[in-house]
């Protein structure tokens, strides 16, 4: 490799030989970046340990609380306190029903 006589060069002479040395390594940074993201997308891949979730579709509320209407719950997974504290207190799980509460106010 020859010796550059960095004294001798002009202020746009170095300033051109700036710009295309920061050139060349953002083109070397951003290939080199494509090349390992390539990579981490094989070995993300291959040691997947379990398949992903299916999507489940979006399950409707069915008990209503009549003190809160915002507090809903859809029949699954484990009883909100607000039902389990009704049902202790001896009301059915009927009385909850969204769409009991609608029919009755259409018969009325």
């Amino acid at each position: 490799m020859r010796q550059i006589n960095w004294d001798g060069m002009s202020l746009d002479e170095l300033w051109t030989l700036h710009e295309k040395i920061a050139e060349t390594l953002a083109e070397k940074i951003a290939d080199q970046r494509r090349t390992l993201e390539k990579r981490l997308r094989e070995l993300t891949g291959r040691f997947r340990t379990r398949p992903l979730r299916r999507p489940y579709p979006r399950v409707l509320p069915k008990y209503c609380n009549p003190d809160r209407p915002s507090e809903t719950w859809s029949g699954r997974g484990k009883q909100p306190r607000w039902l389990t504290a009704q049902l202790r207190s001896g009301k059915r799980i009927d009385d909850f029903l969204i769409a009991h509460k609608e029919r009755d106010q259409r018969s009325r």
